[in-house]
């Protein structure tokens, strides 16, 4: 399975998990729901998972964490805020970077239609 495969299958999760909660939740809600409806669908799904940042050589922990990392191959950040921001996806950007993928989802639960909330994020390696 390819990424664009698995994110497809993110967001039609993602837009499940919106139309039966719908906004006004905790973040950590509309993620322990996305990693259930990911997990039905046969997709293998790490949460708040560690990734290190690499310096001159040195692997340092310094406390980051991907919300989702689906199929070893797509990172989820899942946000529940008025809008997307730039910070937001630099962040993401930069969690590509690390954990060495190419594809990545913003999903922003925080809005009247789910597909509004869907940002997908490419990193270019």
């Amino acid at each position: 399975m390819r990424e664009n495969e698995i994110g497809n299958m993110i967001v039609d999760a993602a837009l499940k998990v919106h139309t039966a909660l719908g906004a006004g939740l905790l973040e950590n809600a509309y993620e322990a729901c996305l990693v259930y409806e990911l997990e039905k669908r046969g997709l293998r799904t790490q949460k708040q998972l560690p990734v290190s940042l690499v310096y001159e050589g040195v692997k340092l922990d310094v406390g980051y964490r991907l919300d989702l990392l689906v199929e070893n191959l797509v990172i989820v950040e899942v946000k529940a805020v008025e809008k997307l921001l730039p910070i937001h996806t630099a962040q993401i950007l930069s969690y590509l970077k690390l954990a060495g993928c190419k594809l990545g989802y913003l999903l922003n639960f925080n809005v009247a239609h789910m597909r509004e909330g869907v940002k997908r994020v490419a990193n270019g390696l």
